[in-house]
């Protein structure tokens, strides 16, 4: 149930944010979730899209470097705690959590939480285990 994200590695410098979402609208892909995490001369950009497979295309058609890679997504209660009890079931299990980021889904009263581990297999059974419902590349293309 593995979700492809996009890591597109950029300069670090004025525009560059714009060129990509301005080279995806161009091509109708549409925006999921986004996080950037910057050095001082790159930056990291990760991207949930609608069409992965055209993005990475694009992109490096256009001459960013392009990483696609699965990472895990679960849906937790838009409450305090939530996201720490999903962490602690991880955490319990000796799942490490490289990176995470959240985004609010349109119509629910949820947070959709996408994130990288080691193995996704294992992170997605145990918290399913606990209770917690996975959210697949089809549950945010509803969106």
């Amino acid at each position: 149930m593995a979700i492809k994200q996009l890591t597109v590695f950029v300069q670090n410098q004025k525009g560059t944010v714009v060129s990509v979402t301005d080279i995806l609208a161009k091509n109708n892909i549409n925006l999921r979730a986004l996080s950037i995490a910057e050095t001082q001369d790159f930056g990291i950009l990760r991207l949930i899209v609608n069409d992965e497979k055209t993005a990475e295309r694009v992109l490096s058609e256009n001459g960013y470097l392009i990483k696609v890679i699965d990472v895990v997504g679960v849906k937790i209660g838009d409450a305090p705690g939530k996201l720490t009890e999903a962490l602690a079931v991880l955490d319990r299990a000796g799942i490490n959590v490289e990176y995470l980021y959240a985004f609010m889904a349109r119509t629910e009263k949820h947070a959709y939480v996408v994130l990288r581990v080691e193995d996704n297999a294992v992170a997605e059974a145990t918290l399913t285990a606990a209770g917690f419902h996975m959210i697949s590349e089809a549950d945010i293309n509803k969106l």
